[in-house]
């Protein structure tokens, strides 16, 4: 059976579409990988593996067993003022803040 001109020239764009729409997902994650890295890993385990520095302080891939995570968005841009006994209050812009939302997502999987 042969495919049609316009079925493989859509197969051939494929590979270079597809990653441009995820690329840019991946860069707001990495954004919020070192986000994490600089604010909260003094505490928290913010990779897929580890304990958590400080024993109170949850590993961020268990926060989506929890609640979900993009319910964080608002706390993060208001300045979260709450969690474990000795977090430091701290804010994050709205792209921050969303770029730490989209880490924290890629830790679900």
């Amino acid at each position: 059976m042969r495919l049609p001109t316009t079925a493989l020239l859509l197969i051939a764009a494929l590979p270079v579409a597809l990653p441009t729409a995820a690329h840019a997902l991946d860069a707001q994650a990495r954004r919020g990988e070192t986000i994490a890295r600089t604010n909260c890993a003094r505490c928290h385990a913010i990779g897929r593996v580890g304990p958590s520095p400080l024993a109170e302080a949850p590993p961020f891939r268990e926060l989506h067993r929890r609640y979900p995570v993009t319910d964080l968005s608002e706390a993060l841009a208001e300045g979260i003022t709450t969690g474990h006994p000795t977090m430091p209050e701290f804010r994050l812009d709205p792209d921050e803040a969303q770029a730490l939302i989209a880490y924290l997502q890629t830790l679900e999987r």
